[in-house]
């Protein structure tokens, strides 16, 4: 009996493997090689796959040719920690979407097709520590408000996009962040980049390799260069322009401290003009009172 016990060993474990990859809670086209994790990538899949556990904690859908994420996918999936929908066709996510999952510490949305990371897409996902943006070539906007709430975040990674300039507050607004990439993109080196510009030089410490690897291109004449090149004196101009705004804001005070004074003259003359008919009224009474 002990010879066929050892004999059988090895099969039953076979057998166990096999009943966790295509177990009952697995999807059909995916492999489950542990009870908490759902691998679906390289499928081919053109949408979401069905039947996913709830308690999934680890869910790989990578290389795959997804177009979105329903906005309450992850309402059910509370147990999320690790989501890579890495390589897919994703061009937009519904802000609120990703903020739903509360213990979500890993998400990687790289190499997709998204165009914007507007406010309010993360929501306060105060979980999470790593969050991959890199090689979406159409991103070209990120919001200075996109990443607010994310306490926790370590580690973000927004090299090789369409960026030409980025709000310094998008930034800031992190403060355990350790990481941040921001190789390769299109940066444009006018006063739209001079606050950026200032934070790299404060925070190289945080960019894998500084910012030799990093480079912009010249207003004038589209010529790249890097950023070791530059120096706080580049923007120097910068300092005494004034924007849009800042016109529009002079132009609006002028206009509101002409009307108030206008309207603080026509008063007085008002008041002047009244005393004065009522101080001679007052002086015809007694006239007339003596008389």
């Amino acid at each position: 009996m002990l010879p066929c016990v050892c004999w059988l060993q090895p099969v039953l474990m076979v057998l166990t493997s096999v009943f966790w990859t295509r177990g009952e809670n697995c999807p059909a086209t995916c492999l489950c090689p542990d009870p908490h994790t759902v691998d679906c990538s390289g499928r081919g899949l053109t949408h979401l796959p069905d039947e996913i556990p709830l308690d999934v904690r680890r869910l790989l859908l990578a290389d795959n040719w997804i177009p979105r994420i329903p906005s309450d996918f992850l309402v059910l999936y509370s147990d999320l920690v690790y989501l890579d929908l890495r390589n897919n066709t994703l061009s937009y996510i519904e802000p609120g979407t990703l903020s739903t999952s509360s213990r979500l510490v890993f998400l990687d949305l790289g190499s997709n097709n998204l165009t914007e990371i507007p406010k309010g897409t993360f929501g306060e996902s105060r979980s999470l520590i790593k969050l991959r943006l890199g090689n979406n070539p159409y991103l070209s906007m990120v919001s200075e408000d996109a990443f607010l709430g994310l306490t926790s975040l370590r580690e973000l990674e927004l090299e090789r996009n369409a960026l030409s300039s980025l709000k310094v507050g998008a930034l800031s607004q992190l403060p355990s962040l350790r990481v941040v990439r921001l190789e390769g993109n299109p940066w444009v080196c006018n006063c739209n980049f001079a606050n950026l510009f200032a934070w790299l030089m404060e925070n190289s410490h945080k960019l894998p390799n500084g910012v030799e690897d990093m480079e912009c291109s010249l207003p004038m004449d589209g010529r790249r260069v890097s950023l070791t090149q530059l120096s706080k004196d580049s923007f120097r101009e910068c300092q005494a322009s004034l924007t849009l705004t800042d016109l529009l804001i002079i132009i609006f005070s002028g206009i509101s401290v002409s009307v108030v004074a206008i309207m603080t003259s026509f008063f007085l003359a008002s008041t002047v003009h009244c005393f004065q008919r009522w101080s001679k009224g007052s002086k015809g009474d007694e006239e007339e009172s003596e008389e």
